[in-house]
């Protein structure tokens, strides 16, 4: 038999409870923050050559696309494709509701 464990008297095992306490109180996490981004609603005449020079040259072109490389608001992004697009800089691939796809428009050789 292993040796026997002399036990605590009432007064230490009082003093031991009393000494404890209780704990710190769990505080509540603030959640994940994301960064706000500050996309413009408005083109400067830099943003605006950069997407005449830039976005006709990509090969896939999605208002996400340019929101990210432009830092426009996506409305303004949607809006500038659907002009590159009229004046024939850029070619639409699938529009549907919820995403539009677009591609440069590479020059088609008639024969």
């Amino acid at each position: 038999m292993p040796p026997k464990v002399q036990q605590k008297s009432k007064e230490q095992k009082m003093a031991a409870a009393m000494a404890g306490g209780k704990g710190k109180k769990k505080k509540w996490s603030k959640g994940k923050s994301r960064d706000k981004v500050d996309n413009k609603v408005l083109m400067t005449k830099e943003q605006n050559d950069r997407l005449h020079s830039e976005v006709p040259k990509m090969k896939l072109i999605t208002v996400s696309a340019v929101v990210e490389k432009l830092k426009v608001n996506g409305g303004l992004a949607r809006k500038t494709l659907r002009i590159l697009a009229e004046e024939g800089k850029i070619r639409p691939v699938l529009i549907s509701r919820a995403q539009r796809i677009y591609t440069r428009n590479v020059a088609e050789e008639d024969d």
